[in-house]
């Protein structure tokens, strides 16, 4: 597929691989300027090509802002960063691009699904494994439906078979432990990960999907009122009140087969993905916190991220939990792990860093009107502070860290993030020469929003701007 990364233009200025320009500090900040002065929003452009498309994920970046950055300020070779990788599309790009890509993170979904982005595979012996998985699993159902039924009862945990008898129908379950259990089959890891990825997208979805949630991609999911099977018969239905009537339709929701939406996925992937090239580096894909990064001090080149929203505003593990316990992870596990997102909302036993003036401020503001939240936000900045200072430990001098934040509100007060993270950047040693502000294509998100914004909403607050922030480490 043609790709529009040898002739990306911003404002008819063509940025070259040469980066002959950006030798001295005066270039490069001028430059990282311009850039943050550019139009950020890029909402003519496509955004699913190459292997970009492969799993839904909520608040994904379009895949031209790391690539302009990447572009601009860095050449074939050099190491790009993204500390908090989620989907991957900075370090999808970076391959692309024939740069070292490195992402890091902790949620075992993000780790899946850019492996299997990154990983060039042969398209012909992908055909051949979903055939046979396909095969064998109906032959299962079909044949040996007794044992599957006896696996269900005894797979899981009773929290974690209590949570799947609640949000999937039985029959979608026997469908799904059949294909899970060819999938762990596989040999070959890189092959087992792209089907287990094909198989977690035929559940978290933007529409659709197997389970009986009506909005998975969205992370806050809610069980359909009236639930269809196969043969047009309804097997779930919750009264919905004298006015709920009319708004049955979008609430109803007609299951479809694993079997099929599987075969369908896989397809879609295989059409995707990348192919390996001379010059492309594989990158590094590592589960790690970004608070505590095992990299050299000033070894990379660029970092391109965007870090998760205070409070779990964004509960990636709220949704991604509904395909990992079919991969072999508990409830229990999972809940662990979401203990230590960033932006979570625990605050016990805690290590809270000191926070300049204005951000001290604006803690103490939401403090007084619910201390909860406020130390909910103290542990947020505390976590990025953290964050902030690994990256600026592992950025080589001359280099910008971009940052793409978006603000919140609690308690109706706005926790004014950009300026925030700014302050604490610049506190341990970062310049921030400009702050980019880019305008949201709500059509194109994974998120509810209104076409009207409702700044006491945190959700509405997000889903109409960012902030693209240009942190520059000086020589």
């Amino acid at each position: 597929m043609q790709r529009e990364l040898l002739s990306y233009k911003t404002n008819n200025f063509l940025y070259t691989h040469e980066n002959k320009f950006l030798s001295k500090k005066a270039d490069y900040v001028d430059m990282l300027i311009k850039l943050l002065s550019d139009e950020l929003d890029f909402h003519n452009c496509r955004s699913n090509y190459a292997s970009h498309n492969f799993h839904s994920f909520p608040a994904k970046f379009p895949p031209q802002l790391p690539l302009k950055f990447i572009l601009a300020l860095t050449k074939p070779g050099d190491l790009v960063l993204d500390p908090m990788m989620g989907s991957g599309t900075t370090v999808l790009e970076a391959f692309l691009s024939n740069r070292k890509g490195i992402g890091f993170d902790i949620d075992p979904l993000a780790i899946k699904i850019t492996k299997v982005k990154t990983t060039p595979l042969d398209s012909m012996k992908l055909l051949e494994h979903c055939k046979s998985i396909l095969r064998s699993a109906k032959n299962h159902i079909e044949q040996n439906r007794d044992d599957l039924e006896n696996e269900l009862a005894r797979r899981w945990d009773s929290s974690t078979k209590k949570f799947i008898d609640f949000w999937f129908a039985h029959d979608t379950q026997l469908e799904l432990l059949a294909l899970a259990l060819q999938i762990s089959n596989i040999r070959y890891s890189n092959i087992r990960t792209f089907f287990e990825t094909a198989f977690s997208g035929i559940i978290i979805t933007k529409s659709g999907g197997v389970s009986m949630a009506l909005d998975l991609a969205h992370t806050r999911p809610h069980k359909a009122k009236v639930v269809i099977a196969s043969d047009n018969k309804a097997i779930f239905r919750k009264d919905v009140g004298k006015n709920g009537n009319h708004r049955l339709n979008i609430l109803t929701k007609t299951l479809r087969s694993p079997l099929e939406e599987f075969k369908k996925r896989c397809g879609q992937n295989i059409e995707g993905l990348v192919m390996s090239g001379s010059e492309r580096i594989k990158p590094r894909i590592i589960f790690g916190n970004s608070q505590n990064l095992p990299l050299a001090n000033e070894s990379v080149d660029l970092i391109v991220t965007s870090p998760p929203y205070a409070s779990n505003a964004i509960d990636y593990m709220r949704a991604h939990k509904f395909s990992l316990i079919w991969l072999g992870h508990s409830l229990n596990e999972l809940s662990e792990i979401r203990e230590k997102y960033i932006g979570g909302e625990s605050t016990t036993k805690f290590m809270y860093e000191d926070m300049p003036e204005k951000t001290t401020r604006v803690i103490s503001d939401i403090s007084k009107i619910d201390r909860k939240r406020g130390m909910v936000l103290h542990r947020y900045y505390s976590e990025m502070k953290r964050t902030l200072k690994e990256m600026y430990k592992v950025l080589k001098r001359n280099k910008a860290a971009i940052v793409v934040v978006g603000n919140s509100v609690m308690r109706g007060i706005d926790t004014r993030t950009h300026s925030c993270f700014s302050e604490i950047g610049r506190s341990i040693g970062f310049e921030v020469p400009k702050i980019g502000i880019r305008k949201i294509d709500r059509n194109k998100r994974m998120l509810p929003a209104a076409f009207i914004p409702d700044k006491n909403s945190q959700i509405q607050q997000r889903m109409h701007e960012e902030y693209v922030i240009g942190f520059y480490k000086s020589e």
